[in-house]
């Protein structure tokens, strides 16, 4: 069974950093470009950040450039958002997903999620 699986999210305090992983089980990430989603109640999904199968190539949405950073280790089948200056408004739940490319954020799988919670 093809799987993603995100790990490390949990509560911070504002100005704090957290390191998602997001790990595949039954298949190999390193064909697929891998791109980080979040979405807070209430609002759409939206794009964070991809980056390509070779990790050559990265995007980032205008809210999170300079702040997170996308990178991924193909020997151990993960890829990780660093995330750093956190404020309120990056609550959501994050969510990884694998697609053939970055441009236009095309997804074929997605990962169940996993919550962030920047609060004092």
């Amino acid at each position: 069974q093809l799987q993603l699986v995100e790990s490390g999210g949990g509560l911070v305090q504002p100005g704090g950093s957290l390191r998602l992983s997001c790990a595949a089980s039954g298949f190999s990430l390193e064909n697929y470009a891998i791109a980080w989603f979040r979405q807070a109640p209430g609002k759409e999904r939206e794009g964070l950040a991809c980056i390509t199968s070779s990790g050559g190539y990265t995007d980032y949405a205008n809210s999170v450039e300079g702040r997170f950073t996308i990178s991924r280790d193909n020997a151990k089948n993960t890829v990780y958002l660093q995330m750093n200056s956190l404020g309120p408004e990056d609550t959501a739940v994050y969510y990884c997903a694998a697609g053939p490319y970055c441009s236009g954020y095309v997804v074929d799988y997605w990962g169940q999620g996993t919550q962030v919670t920047v609060s004092s």
